[in-house]
């Protein structure tokens, strides 16, 4: 197989979800600002943009890692020319418009088809899907500048395949936002000059596009020390004139290139202000409200990692999965000892299986997690938006799922990529199959957007605490619900018990959690990893046992085909079942029986 060709996509599970649990024809589709879009209109787009992904995104996917970016004297990047392509394939086909409302000329799509698209374009190419940003920052632009800055970047943003980065990281700060100690000088009204150096700026220049907005959090001189000082700023790599057209070059350059195990075309820069001339920006909105502005743009990169992480996954899996089914080595393990006895196809071998199914439950499970918590983003529009009291119940699920998506999906994809790998044995470890490519790109997605450990954090402090566990609470009612629908001593009735379990048990590790806070913070320090992965592997079940209540009612009237895929679903929730949620008692357990010993030993004994 020649990895160009190494991208494949699971359509049938992705409509599964949104056509036969979440009912999206029902609940969202043709409703608000998703009025101008059927279930009909969403099926042929998403059809479409997988023959689009498979024809001009994913052959640029080996360019994008084997050739490499160049940095020149003036701070411009140059990205492999197959990815260049790519991205100006996306643009002229429009595929940019896909997530947009109809308001600034895009299609209307919900937050579940606009996902469920970035799936696709992220398993097929992630570095070439993380480039498309621009979009993203003009609908930030939209929805937080002053009249006058919308009118001057969102139409250019959109029309002219504007680039965009978010840019928060400091050399000295790194995940300490709020340490970061970029300036920023009043020029006057809205305009200020920024000066300072940021690190790690995914994408923050790039050629292929004429300009590049930049989003930028500095601190105003005279503003007070933490996050609460910072404000948020448009910086153009070229200045936008009041009118849309580009003017001279801004005082912000790309000054480093960071060479990276994986995801190498998506340049991360180094980025410098002021240094070469001044470095112009506007205050967004007009008001210093920073880091409540940039984090707009940072839960849709904590959406947006752990649905790639979902995604790559996912084509791994298949990928292992069509290997197994090729691959001849060794005799049936019952014949083991029969010389004579013909070699099998690897598939057929017990541990080959256990491998395989692991990676399918996780991989349907977190699409069924991705696309659940953006079903709810969808229910906040319709109720009104971000920040609207009629939405505020959904909105603070969303909140809570989104460490779940991003914290959870990211580190536990790592883990599987390892063992798609193994299904391949040796060939596995060399760059003639696509899955040494998966981790090495996929590895950046426990990292960036908050690490595992402050997705830990903030699910526990934030999310949990904040509102005293009701958001949490109204979350395992859902659960619950759907529990009251499988019958104990039905099929389901193995899945039923297990679910409860967990579900009890995941209720018990909180309450442990919390009577130990009474002793000292250190214990969710400790704990915090755990308590996020035992949330998500039981939200993940519940969604799985959804899943095979359908699956089971569909399945005698089903064809051929569509009974080996609901066949696939109630396989998937049994194995989920017995192999993962009994965990969750052990991590109960563990973190009933947690000590504060570590925090004692001396560090010269590590």
């Amino acid at each position: 197989m020649s990895n160009a060709q190494h991208y494949k996509s699971n359509l049938r599970d992705i409509f599964f979800n949104l056509f036969e649990v979440l009912r999206v024809d029902e609940s969202i589709l043709g409703k608000g600002e998703f009025a101008g879009m059927d279930a009909e209109t969403a099926r042929a787009t998403l059809e479409a943009y997988n023959e689009f992904c498979a024809r001009e995104l994913a052959p640029s996917w080996v360019a994008s890692d084997r050739i490499p970016l160049t940095l020149d004297a003036d701070g411009n990047v140059a990205i492999p020319e197959p990815l260049r392509r790519s991205l100006k394939a996306h643009h002229d086909n429009e595929w940019h418009l896909l997530g947009l409302p109809e308001r600034v000329g895009g299609t209307g799509a919900p937050a579940v088809v606009a996902w469920s698209s970035f799936e696709l374009s992220a398993a097929a190419n992630a570095t070439a899907a993380f480039y498309m940003l621009g979009t993203v920052i003009a609908r930030v632009i939209e929805d937080l500048g002053t009249e006058a800055q919308k009118r001057r970047f969102l139409r250019p943003m959109i029309d002219r395949n504007w680039g965009a980065s978010m840019v928060l990281t400091e050399p000295d700060a790194g995940s300490d936002v709020g340490a970061g100690r970029t300036k920023a000088r009043q020029v006057d009204g809205d305009l200020y000059e920024i000066e300072g150096v940021k690190r790690f700026i995914t994408n923050g220049d790039f050629d292929g596009t004429e300009n590049i907005i930049h989003l930028v959090l500095a601190r105003p001189e005279g503003h007070g020390p933490g996050t609460k000082g910072l404000s948020m700023f448009i910086v153009p790599k070229f200045w936008v004139n009041e009118d849309g057209s580009l003017g001279a070059r801004n005082g912000v350059y790309c000054t480093n290139i960071e060479h990276k195990m994986g995801l190498k075309g998506s340049a991360t820069c180094e980025l410098t202000f002021g240094e070469r001339g001044p470095a112009r920006g506007l205050l967004v909105g007009g008001v210093h409200e920073g880091i409540r502005q940039m984090f707009h743009v940072i839960e849709h990169a904590r959406m947006a990692v752990g649905c790639k992480s979902m995604a790559t996954l996912s084509t791994a899996y298949l990928n292992a999965l069509e290997f197994t089914k090729i691959r001849v080595q060794g005799a049936d393990l019952l014949r083991a000892t029969d010389k004579a006895a013909p070699r099998v196809r690897i598939i057929q071998h017990p541990d080959v299986r256990r491998m395989l199914m692991l990676q399918k439950s996780f991989a349907e499970g977190m699409r069924a997690l991705c696309l659940y918590t953006a079903s709810i983003q969808d229910e906040v529009t319709l109720a009104g938006g971000h920040g609207n009291v009629a939405a505020g119940e959904l909105d603070r699920l969303n909140d809570l799922l989104l460490p779940l998506v991003k914290g959870y999906c990211s580190e536990k994809v790592y883990e599987l990529l390892a063992t798609s790998l193994q299904c391949y044995g040796g060939s596995g470890y060399v760059q003639d199959y696509p899955i040494e490519q998966y981790i090495r790109d996929q590895k950046i997605d426990t990292l960036y957007e908050g690490t595992t450990h402050i997705q830990a954090l903030d699910l526990f402090f934030r999310k949990v605490a904040r509102d005293g566990g009701e958001t949490l609470r109204a979350l395992f009612g859902r659960a619950q619900a759907t529990l009251a629908e499988v019958d104990p001593a039905g099929p389901l009735g193995v899945e039923h018990a297990a679910l409860s379990r967990a579900l009890a048990d995941l209720q018990g590790l909180y309450g442990a959690m919390l009577a130990k806070l009474g002793e000292s913070l250190y214990h969710v320090g400790l704990q915090g990893n755990r308590v996020l992965f035992a949330t998500a592997e039981v939200v993940i079940g519940w969604l799985l046992l959804r899943q095979a209540v359908v699956a089971a009612a569909a399945r005698p009237t089903a064809s051929e085909a569509d009974r080996d895929f609901y066949d696939g679903k109630l396989a998937a929730v049994r194995f989920y079942a017995r192999n993962v949620l009994p965990g969750v008692t052990l991590a109960r357990k563990l973190a009933e029986q947690s000590t504060l010993e570590l925090m004692d030993v001396p560090e010269a004994a590590f």
